[in-house]
């Protein structure tokens, strides 16, 4: 979609299109082993609450929350590297992290994540599925340090194959019919197109994520609700209050696409007001759904039938609103008072250890956990949105 209009804006600007470079056969590294174990957990006895912290929106109490959180988290994952698609979260917050602490440890994690799979992505033969893609963000925010060509060129070549040669879904059953056909999706694969597309100054990765995120629009998108469907098998599925199913985790992740999004397509961009609509309509919608202890329940349209909130979607939307005011997208005065509920409720989920808790194991739809659980992916979502939190409170 718009390529030629990209193509054409991108030499008025002076780019060039790189060449796709011949590179050697890259090492494939199994993923699957018991280091996968630190994906997360849900102790039956996790221990008091923290007592430590202040809600309070000042730089300083936010960045200790966030260390707290991310000192944890870190001495769980740091002798164990993944590719797993549940880690890419954590280093994109570990990075931000680093950023807002002025603390190098946790940047250091994720380059040492890199360096150990010799900056390859892992995709296998799965090279289509968007949760094979998500690796791709860090290493090229890693890339644009140094500039060192091997921290994306396994990336590229990837993306170059699929890009030149795009298959209709990695899903065997045609009824999807879309290569990104869950709404997660949209936050795994499009930041990591659209910022190979902005540091290579080649538009046509950009107009590759275009045209396949309004691919899934068209099927997920609901006009009505402003949210999307987890999957084409819940277009007709029903809460308990006779509502759609909207799954929080699910349409947190849009949000946190959506800032990725933005964050890399140029603002010059014809196609970039779509995302910024998006992003006005789903937090408008996520506000009027919000529960008063600042969070989201992990069926959005039916909050009564969930004990707990879910932390990896508030999280993420709370990410994306707090980029939306910094960005002067979201209107500050309606929103701040939503954000910093919701950072409030975030907090009394935060045991005194640091374990980020209430946050919801992998699925694929509403569940029940237990307050103890916590996974990587969630941390990684509150890290960032402690991130752009942090921006506001110094304002």
């Amino acid at each position: 979609m718009h390529s030629i209009a990209r193509i054409a804006i991108a030499l008025s600007l002076g780019f060039t299109l790189s060449a796709h470079a011949q590179q050697p056969a890259k090492k494939r590294v199994i993923t699957v082993t018991e280091r996968e174990k630190t994906i997360g957990d849900a102790p039956a006895n996790p221990g008091p609450l923290a007592t430590d912290l202040s809600p309070a929106l000042r730089s300083a109490d936010v960045k200790a929350a966030m260390r707290k959180v991310a000192d944890w988290q870190y001495e769980r994952i740091k002798n164990a590297p993944s590719q797993n698609w549940t880690f890419p979260p954590l280093y994109d917050g570990f990075l931000a992290t680093s950023k807002t602490l002025h603390d190098p440890k946790y940047h250091d994690n994720v380059v040492a994540v890199g360096e150990h799979f010799h900056w390859t992505i892992g995709v296998g033969n799965l090279a289509t599925n968007a949760n094979e893609h998500a690796l791709g963000y860090p290493y090229i925010l890693l890339y644009e340090e140094d500039h060192d060509p091997k921290r994306i060129a396994d990336l590229k070549r990837e993306f170059e194959d699929i890009r030149n040669d795009p298959p209709p879904s990695t899903e065997k059953d045609p009824h999807f019919g879309i290569t990104w056909w869950w709404c997660d999706a949209l936050f795994m694969a499009p930041p990591a197109w659209t910022a190979l597309s902005r540091v290579t100054h080649d538009p046509r990765y950009v107009d590759f994520m275009d045209k396949q995120w309004h691919a899934t629009d068209k099927l997920l998108w609901s006009e009505k609700d402003h949210l999307y469907f987890r999957d084409r098998s819940f277009l007709d599925k029903k809460q308990k209050n006779g509502e759609h199913i909207f799954w929080s985790r699910g349409n947190g992740w849009v949000m946190g696409g959506l800032v990725g999004v933005l964050e890399n397509m140029p603002k010059h961009d014809i196609g970039r007001e779509f995302y910024v609509d998006r992003l006005k309509q789903m937090s408008d919608k996520l506000l009027s759904v919000q529960g008063k202890d600042g969070l989201w329940r992990t069926g959005l349209l039916d909050a009564a039938a969930y004990e707990h909130p879910e932390i990896s979607g508030s999280a993420f939307n709370l990410y994306a609103m707090a980029w939306g005011v910094n960005h002067g997208i979201l209107p500050r005065k309606r929103y701040l008072p939503a954000i910093a509920l919701g950072w409030k409720g975030m907090l009394e989920h935060i045991y005194a250890d640091g374990r980020l808790g209430s946050i919801q194991p992998i699925g694929d739809s509403p569940g029940i956990y237990p307050a103890s659980s916590s996974y990587v992916y969630g941390t990684g979502a509150f890290l960032l949105a402690g991130s752009e939190i942090e921006k506001l409170a110094k304002r």
